[in-house]
């Protein structure tokens, strides 16, 4: 029976965990801090259940400095989950900005409060018929189920999609076409969001930068920016500010599966929750989303309105204290750096027996994480025959995702130097072998 220092995974996710961090949860889910009960007995409304998510909160604001003027939520049900609390947040953020200016501008007009509430409805009807959009930057496999998503919560007419990779790239996604065609919303009247998931787990595409065309010179001009980084989550560093919200899954860098982490820019945190709005978007046709997915209300509790997974905020607490502690004043940089690294040893070894191994992704916008690439041309027998070979010298989960076949070699956190090292020696002997 292999240990676990004999094994070295690169599945996609559930990703790898530092084994230090695995053996203290151990100890946690026996007896946490000495009190007779495990972790996961302890409640969520306990003084170390808060003091957990302090210190994750702290820990991760440290590492990817993180502004005051946002917020770090812990909730549940994935990137998948969020794919639907994006939509639900921001179309109520927009209704009621729109609320807000047909109301102070009709007043002008006099009459009673009862006309006065019938003129403003009957604006927003007309506005959210022509004016409505939300912009997808349609990459990858998964930022296409996000717009999917969207256009079934509130119909496809009021979906932009901004671009289609498969449209660049002879129906597959692998490229991502340059910013002069991307057709995005004019910033005014603007979209009430621009969506883009900065990498694609299953098609190895990660965006090299942030988009310079959404770039601004201040907030109040900037797009409403949603990124879902799920699967390259703290592995580089990352400038907050231009984003209206940041989410992902723990699985892949941060922890395990179970809790969602979410930064939010404050002043799109009303005080009052745009639920309580829920009358006025029902007669817009529009959808009120489930309390567990409401930003506003996971804020104003804490992440704790209802039960959340104490165990699993531990664990991304401890891979991102660990973090800090490893690279100090370096954050998150330094974990760029060794990312970076081991990217680029696989992608050197593959291009370097590029008769034998085929990268699917455009050189521009391959990812770091995922690194995605065909063997002999994608000849079934001589992958299996591959995959085979790998698992003899405990390289596993390189089988890529069931919708496009071929190898996935996540490049994650956790996956170590070595690891890599052992990868690539691999790559080089099977191909010498061919």
């Amino acid at each position: 029976m292999p240990s676990r220092s004999d094994i070295h995974y690169f599945g996609a996710g559930p990703a790898p965990l530092p084994t230090a961090v695995l053996e203290r949860a151990s100890q946690a889910l026996l007896n946490y801090n000495d009190k007779g009960i495990g972790l996961c007995e302890i409640s969520h409304r306990s003084p170390e259940a808060n003091q957990i998510l302090t210190d994750a909160k702290v820990s991760l604001t440290n590492l990817l400095d993180i502004p005051d003027d946002y917020e770090i939520l812990f909730l549940q049900a994935g990137g998948s989950g969020e794919f639907s609390a994006v939509v639900y947040h921001m179309v109520s953020v927009w209704v009621e900005k729109r609320r807000k200016r047909a109301e102070q501008e009709t007043k002008s007009e006099g009459g009673s409060e009862q006309d006065l509430e019938a003129k403003v409805l009957e604006r927003l009807r007309k506005e959210v018929k022509e004016e409505l959009r939300l912009d997808y930057l349609v990459s990858g496999s998964w930022s296409l189920k996000a717009s999917q998503e969207a256009a079934r919560l509130i119909g496809p007419e009021h979906i932009n999609v901004a671009f289609d990779a498969r449209k660049a790239n002879e129906g597959k996604f692998g490229r991502i076409p340059p910013e002069s065609e991307w057709k995005l919303t004019p910033r005014k009247p603007g979209a009430a969001l621009t969506y883009f998931c900065d990498n694609e787990t299953v098609d190895g595409v990660e965006f090299p930068s942030f988009p310079q065309c959404l770039e601004a010179d201040s907030e109040e001009d900037a797009p409403l920016v949603i990124a879902d980084m799920s699967s390259n989550f703290i592995s580089r560093k990352v400038d907050v500010k231009k984003y209206a919200a940041i989410f992902g899954g723990a699985q892949k860098n941060v922890g395990n599966a179970g809790v969602t982490i979410v930064i939010v820019r404050k002043s799109l945190l009303p005080p009052t929750s745009p639920l309580a709005a829920s009358p006025l978007l029902r007669s817009l046709n529009l959808p009120v989303g489930p309390i567990v997915l409401d930003w506003p209300t996971i804020a104003k509790n804490n992440s704790l309105y209802n039960t959340l997974p104490i165990f699993d905020v531990w664990i991304a607490g401890q891979v991102m204290s660990g973090l800090m502690e490893t690279y100090g004043d370096k954050r998150i940089s330094g974990q760029q750096e060794v990312s970076d690294q081991k990217a680029k040893l696989l992608y050197g070894a593959l291009d370097k027996d590029s008769q034998v191994y085929h990268v699917v992704p455009d050189k521009s916008v391959r990812s770091r994480m995922n690194i995605c690439f065909r063997v002999h041309g994608g000849d079934s027998e001589k992958e299996k025959e591959f995959l085979a070979g790998a698992e003899k010298r405990g390289l596993t989960g390189l089988k890529g995702h069931r919708s496009v076949g071929g190898m996935r070699a996540s490049n994650y956190n956790a996956v170590s130097l070595e690891g890599v090292e052992k990868l690539v020696r691999y790559l080089e002997d099977y191909a010498q072998g061919s």
